[in-house]
């Protein structure tokens, strides 16, 4: 159970503390659920610099690692408006972006899982009427 914002931010940088360069990030659920504020907790446990909002009208961010020993940078996509065009994604070169970053993609699910040979998975979802959310994450090879 997450019941607040920053319960969800703080699964975010748990989950960080398992990830490093080269790693996708796939996540999946409702508008409202909770995506961007589990990126926020991912990046501030990668230590990435700068500011995390969602990237819905520009499609991709990039944050550089910050100044702290291990800090990794993050690519941050919104995959909704690419509408599964893959053309789109692969002009977003993020295969490039995998062997340095860890790119964290909303709404990811069955767009972009074929860049690498495992992922994270994690969906998130809504109670309706409530801002209580719930997680569930895996590891897919």
């Amino acid at each position: 159970m997450l019941p607040t914002v920053a319960d969800t931010e703080a699964l975010g940088r748990e989950l960080a503390a398992g990830l490093g360069a080269g790693d996708l990030v796939v996540l999946d659920g409702p508008l409202g659920a909770g995506k961007t504020a589990l990126t926020r907790g991912i990046a501030a446990g990668l230590g990435v610099q700068g500011r995390v909002s969602s990237p819905t009208f520009i499609i991709a961010r990039q944050h550089r690692a910050g100044e702290r020993d291990g800090a990794v940078p993050l690519v941050h996509v919104d995959a909704y408006r690419l509408g599964g065009d893959l053309d789109e994604l692969d002009a977003l070169d993020l295969d490039t972006d995998l062997h340095q970053a860890v790119v964290v993609v909303e709404w990811g699910r069955g767009v972009v899982e074929h860049l690498t040979d495992r992922h994270l998975r994690v969906l998130l979802s809504r109670e309706p009427d409530s801002e209580v959310r719930t997680a569930e994450w895996e590891w897919v090879d």
